[in-house]
Order: C-alpha cells, then sequence, then structure tokens
C-alpha cells in the first residue's frame, strides 16, 4: 500500500506532466487530476480553442489511458456511444460491438448540442461504471472518466443538462484565455510539445519542429511573439468582436497571413 507521501508526489508529477501540455492553467489542471483521483467526472463551459481536448488527451496520455473524443451532434444516437448488438450468422447470435464510450478518459465535446434522450445514456456510465444494453450489463474500463464540454455563448438548438444529469459531474470549470506570458510561450512553441510523456514521469521534452514554409513557420523571437499574442487579445476587446481571435494554432495561421 502507498505511503500519504508517495500518492502526493504521483498526483504533483501527473499535474508537472499534464501542465506541460496546457500551459499556465495550473489551477485547471490540478482540478482534473482532482476529478480523476476521486473517479468523478468534470463539466467545462467555455469558448472553443481554450485547451479542452488538450486537456483530456493530456489527462490520458499521462496516465497512460485509453482516450476518445465525441464530437455530440442533434441527429445522435444512444447506440453511436454505447454500441450496437449486431447479428452473427456463424454463431447465430447477437454480439455486441462497443461504442467510443468503453475506453478511459472520454471527452464530449458540445454535450448540449445532442437531444435529452442521447444525453441521458451516459447517466448510468458515469454513476455505474457500466452500460446496460439488450438485457446485458457490460463493465467499462477503469479508471473511467467523463470531460463534457459546453459552449456558454451559443445556445441556439442545445439542450440544457437536466439537474439530474448536471449531479453526475463532481467539478464545473472554466479554464479561461491565456495570459499574456503564457500566450507568448504558446506562440513560441517553447513550452508546449506536441506530445506528452505517458506515466506520470515527464519525458525528455523532444526538439522543437523545423520551421515550415509560409504563415504556418514557428514564430521565433521575443517581438514576433509579442506581436502575435497582442493581436488576437486586441480581438477580444474589440467592440464589434463576440469571442476575438484565440490561441489556437489554426488561428495563429489565420494571424500570420
Amino acid at each position: 500500500m502507498w505511503s500519504m507521501g508517495r500518492a502526493l508526489e504521483l498526483i504533483r508529477r501527473l499535474e508537472a506532466n499534464v501542465g506541460r501540455a496546457l500551459v499556465g492553467k495550473p489551477e485547471v489542471v490540478r482540478l482534473a487530476v482532482l476529478g480523476l483521483v476521486a473517479r468523478g467526472h468534470l463539466l467545462i463551459e467555455d469558448v472553443p480553442g481554450v485547451g479542452k481536448t488538450t486537456l483530456a488527451a493530456a489527462l490520458a496520455r499521462s496516465i497512460g489511458a485509453g482516450f476518445q473524443r465525441i464530437q455530440f451532434t442533434s441527429d445522435m444516437l444512444p447506440s453511436d456511444i454505447l454500441g450496437v448488438s449486431v447479428w452473427q450468422p456463424e454463431r447465430s447470435d447477437f454480439v455486441f460491438k462497443p461504442g467510443p464510450l468503453f475506453t478511459n478518459i472520454v471527452l464530449a465535446d458540445e454535450i448540449n448540442r445532442t437531444t435529452p434522450k442521447t444525453q441521458s445514456s451516459l447517466l448510468e456510465a458515469m454513476n455505474e461504471a457500466q452500460v446496460s444494453l439488450d438485457h446485458s450489463t457490460y463493465p467499462l474500463p477503469r479508471p473511467f472518466m467523463v470531460l463534457a464540454t459546453q459552449n456558454p455563448l451559443e445556445y441556439e438548438g442545445t439542450h440544457p443538462l437536466p439537474e439530474s444529469q448536471l449531479d453526475r459531474f463532481l467539478l464545473r470549470i472554466r479554464i479561461g484565455y491565456p495570459g499574456v506570458g503564457d500566450e507568448k510561450t504558446i506562440l513560441r512553441g517553447a513550452e508546449a510539445p506536441p506530445a506528452v510523456a505517458r506515466g506520470p514521469e515527464p519525458a525528455p521534452r523532444p526538439p522543437p519542429p523545423e520551421p515550415t514554409l509560409g504563415c504556418h513557420a514557428r514564430v521565433t523571437g521575443e517581438r514576433a511573439a509579442g506581436r502575435g499574442a497582442a493581436r488576437p487579445r486586441g480581438s477580444r476587446a474589440h467592440g464589434s468582436s463576440r469571442l476575438g481571435v484565440i490561441a489556437a494554432p489554426e488561428s495563429r495561421a489565420r494571424w500570420c497571413r
């Protein structure tokens, strides 16, 4: 059995490893790790591009766990998430084909864009870590954690989560835009490697990618990074802009143009 000191050391190493991918958000990383350790689930309400997928993928890779991202849409059915029983003639029986929910870390992206019927298919999984289908019960792999996201600014065509489902989430957080210094770091690409080490022990950081031609070239120099960070911040404060430009790679590429 692990001692308290050993457990705290592993948690700190896990936080440090995930923090290499999600730059400048130690409190968000700490809450995500807390939810994982407590066997809870996380609801993230924030605008697109602030690092929600990065957080979930880094958390899964850091513990060597499986990861699936499910993009929720209005036409999605419960079987698209849970799986379906398929008739196999050679067996003369139905065989269950697991859906993307059967993994360790699940990113339920824009969960409120799907119908209440599909949303409710997650209730048993989030509460009991199992799926009941066609008179059979299938256990989910452990650990099992759902990180669901919602866009707080766009509610057209969405279905608000009922209290019974909100109760399944241990934490409800926001990530927020990166700070000035962190945004420069993201633009330079010096502190956010493309991959996160497996396991709680951070691996040696890989060398940064070679610059490529055109606007996708790696931003170098303090002045260039400062200009690249100032433009998105200015767009967020502009009166005619609702969201502005974020620090996602595709947005940086557009600003380079």
